[in-house]
């Protein structure tokens, strides 16, 4: 998500907040984005628990933090890397990995469709 999408979605949320909360409307849009069926129901009670977070939140963004140092890493631990090597020795080759396989063509793997057109 860019900077500019974040601002805006912020001033929105900020607007909807300061006014009535999140709608029965505002659910069934998002979840209309998300591809998600909602009944009356489950919008009625997701946009009160919406509210309820939001206030929440609120309340938190009302907090002095002038005072407070930033905290940017709290557990001490630190990215261990190491070399991107490929080890030969634990390869497979495609006719080892595709031995076992219940279906394959032409060295795949051939597997149902799990994703709607």
């Amino acid at each position: 998500m860019y900077s500019c999408e974040k601002t805006e979605r912020s001033r929105i949320m900020k607007g909807i907040m300061k006014t009535t909360g999140i709608t029965s409307d505002d659910v069934s849009h998002i979840a209309l984005l998300a591809n998600i069926p909602v009944t009356d129901e489950e919008k009625k009670t997701l946009a009160d628990g919406f509210t309820k977070t939001m206030q929440v939140v609120d309340q938190l963004g009302q907090a002095d933090t002038n005072t407070i140092e930033p905290t940017h890493q709290v557990t001490g631990l630190t990215n261990v890397m190491r070399e991107d090597v490929v080890d030969e020795k634990r390869m497979f080759s495609q006719s080892d990995a595709l031995r076992n396989g219940k279906r394959t063509y032409n060295g795949f793997f051939v597997v149902k469709q799990v994703l709607d057109k």
